[in-house]
Order: C-alpha cells, then structure tokens, then sequence
C-alpha cells in the first residue's frame, strides 16, 4: 500500500522568492485548502467536521531550499509533510512536495491518501498561480 505521494511544479519565479514564501507558515492559508489559519507554533486545521487546532512546528532551510512541517493533532497523532525548492536557472525554481499518508487508520489510509493527491495536485497549481501574478 502507497504511503506517500511526490509531486512538483516549475514556477516562473526565482527559487529565493519561491522560498520565501513558502518557508512563512502564515501563507499556508493563501495556498492550501487545509489551513484556516496558521502561525509559527499553531494552525487551525480544516476538516469535514469544522477546523481543527494543532501544534504546528516548520523547519525551513534557506540554504537547502527545504519546508517541512510537523503538524500534532489533539489526540497526540503526528502528521509530517515535506517540500523543497530547486532553482532551475536565475529566473525560475522547481517546487517538489512529498506528501505523506495522514495519521488515520490503515483501512481508511489508501482512500484518504488517494483524496489527499488530488487536493495537492490543485494547491499547486494554485501556488504557481498566485506566485506568478
């Protein structure tokens, strides 16, 4: 079974910029539909049932262009998902996104990963986008 899915966009940006977006927890609302807020210790999460609070931890890496977030939901179960940016030339950046299975039940587990990638796959061509305009 598929515990994790790896995708990435070319952004018409340079990767410093991209970085710099990205690496403040706050514009995770701007770009993903999982966020109703967020700051740097804590994000309210969206979920069919309302928004959820969770401990938000981001560990960024400017020079290793890497985003990783580690998400702490009420019943102590962790979340992690895991980005970098790659300069791809002086004028443009590669944004990868490995994302990786929630914290649910192994029975519920492919369904929700499943759901999760095609969410992903709209946020960033949301983030190219926005990032673009």
């Amino acid at each position: 079974m598929k515990t994790f899915d790896v995708q990435s966009i070319g952004i018409e940006k340079p990767a410093a910029a991209v970085y710099e977006f990205i690496a403040r927890p706050q514009n995770l609302t701007q770009w993903t539909n999982a966020f109703e807020r967020a700051d740097e210790t804590s994000a309210d999460l969206v979920t069919p049932a309302g928004a959820v609070p969770i401990q938000l931890k981001t560990v960024a890496n400017a020079e290793a262009g890497s985003v990783d977030w580690h998400m702490t939901f009420p019943d102590g179960s962790v979340g992690t998902a895991f980005s970098r940016v790659t300069p791809d030339g002086a004028e443009k950046s590669i944004y990868t996104f490995v994302l990786m299975a929630p914290p649910v039940p192994l029975e519920a587990l492919e369904g929700a990963l499943q759901e999760q990638m095609g969410i992903l796959a709209k946020e960033l061509v949301d983030l190219k986008t926005q990032l673009e305009a």
